[in-house]
Parts: C-alpha cells; structure tokens; sequence
C-alpha cells in the first residue's frame, strides 16, 4: 500500500492506495498536465459524502482506464 497525502477542504489527509492504482494515478495526472491532488480533489467533491474516498479513487480509475479501451 502507498499513502498519498493531500489537502482536502483545508485539511490534511491521507489515502491507502495499493501501488499498482497510484502509478495509473500518476500516469493519469501527467497524461493530463494536471497534480494528482487536483484529481483527488475533484473525485472528493463529487462522491457521496458517506462513500470511502479511497474506493471512489479507485473506482474512477477504472472508469478511466474502460474509457480509453473503448
């Protein structure tokens, strides 16, 4: 597991990703020209507030990864 550590809503925090979903997530944000907290920020803006962010990040990134193989 890797930790990523970012600012959501002015406060600190962690996310437990396993390493294999941080290097698509890393690869995602460079693809983009964008940080990978931007992306975090906005998946947590948009999930339901009693969903688990780490699932939602995963979870979107499997909609991104179905998205380009279509």
């Amino acid at each position: 597991m890797h930790k990523i550590s970012v600012s959501l809503s002015g406060h600190q925090t962690s996310i437990s990703l396993e390493k294999e979903f941080c290097d698509v997530l890393q690869h995602i944000a460079k693809i983009r020209n964008i940080s990978i907290a931007s992306i975090i920020k906005n998946i947590d803006e948009n999930r339901d507030p009693k969903s688990n962010l780490s699932s939602e990040i995963r979870i979107w990134i499997l909609k991104q990864i179905l998205k380009t193989s279509k």
